[in-house]
């Protein structure tokens, strides 16, 4: 499959091309991704997602626009510098309970100035994530560490070539160099490629730049989507914060957002394909008609207001341990 593209991209959506792969190769890929959303849904925990603000998000998007890179991009910067932020406030919590406990005053000092230099240099480390997803996509189009020097310069931070190296290693150094990890787009690009050879009527082209659109929506408006989730979840209206715990791996769940993605391009480009898209989704996923139709539902009623033709009831209960057979049940 092409890299995704759209406009803050240098190409077209008509370069993207559907069924240029084989088959084998398409169910070792969705397999690969199955597996690679276990492990992520797994390994989810409590600091997880939170920085997926929308103004981290919106920064990211309109500096990769602004150095015209591809959108698939700016989703693995966004997973970059989540993973790298999150490690770091783990870090320094772990370092603050002997600190609470009443420890010497040098640990008090050293939590303290690890959390401020993590501040300070929070800025620094967002562009360094950028940079380094440019560095995964594709070659031609790395962006250089004079572009980005003269960026942080414009907003005020002087930094050194050798200060800007030292940025990238040190998120390198504390993802353990594992930052090629699958993005939302990938789940939703491959699940598009699956519907075109389980002879899906939708067009796959014909939803992908749709898909785009509402993945940066989702993006932006991580919370309000996942929060609506939430309560219709645990059908309460104010969740306690136990519940949200387990709510956690709903939200690392990138096979559900995609599913849900596809399900809500397909309703807006034609009502009439949504039931058929969300039942071939169904049958390759394994994953609740409900809950497509719910996921559906919450990024429409977000996003444009809309709400899907059924909403199905009950809701998304069974979404915080939900087995996924995205592999054994693909019907290609």
């Amino acid at each position: 499959m092409a890299g995704a593209v759209g406009s803050r991209g240098s190409a077209f959506l008509g370069d993207f091309k559907f069924g240029a792969v084989d088959t084998q190769t398409i169910e070792d890929a969705l397999l690969h991704l199955a597996q690679e959303n276990e492990r992520a849904m797994r390994e989810a925990r409590g600091q997880t997602g939170s920085f997926r603000e929308t103004r981290i998000v919106e920064f990211i998007f309109l500096l990769s626009e602004q150095w015209c890179l591809e959108k698939s991009v700016s989703y693995q910067a966004v997973e970059i510098l989540e993973r790298f932020m999150v490690k770091q406030a783990e870090s320094i919590c772990s370092q603050a309970a002997p600190v609470v406990r009443g420890s010497e005053k040098a640990e008090a000092w050293s939590w303290r100035a690890r959390k401020e230099q993590l501040c300070n240099t929070f800025v620094l480390r967002l562009v360094s994530c950028v940079q380094l997803a440019s560095k995964l996509s594709f070659h031609y189009k790395i962006v250089s560490n004079v572009t980005v020097l003269n960026f942080l310069q414009a907003l005020g931070y002087l930094y050194t070539k050798e200060e800007l190296l030292e940025s990238e290693l040190a998120i390198l150094k504390s993802l353990n160099f594992q930052i090629n990890l699958p993005t939302p787009l990938a789940y939703v690009e491959m699940l598009l490629e699956v519907l075109g050879y389980n002879g899906c009527l939708v067009s796959a082209k014909q939803l992908h730049g749709t898909c785009l659109t509402l993945l940066d929506l989702v993006y932006l408006l991580h919370e309000p989507i996942y929060e609506s989730l939430l309560r219709v979840s645990f059908e309460n209206s104010t969740p306690m914060e136990q519940q949200g715990g387990k709510f956690v791996s709903v939200k690392e769940d990138f096979m559900l957002l995609a599913v849900g993605i596809i399900a809500a391009s397909a309703f807006i480009q034609n009502q009439e394909w949504w039931g058929q898209v969300v039942e071939h989704l169904h049958s390759i996923t394994g994953i609740a008609t409900e809950g497509i139709a719910e996921f559906s539902y919450a990024i429409l009623m977000h996003g444009v207001g809309a709400s899907t033709p059924v909403r199905q009831q009950p809701g998304l209960y069974h979404l915080a341990a939900r087995p996924l057979r995205a592999a054994a049940t693909c019907n290609m």
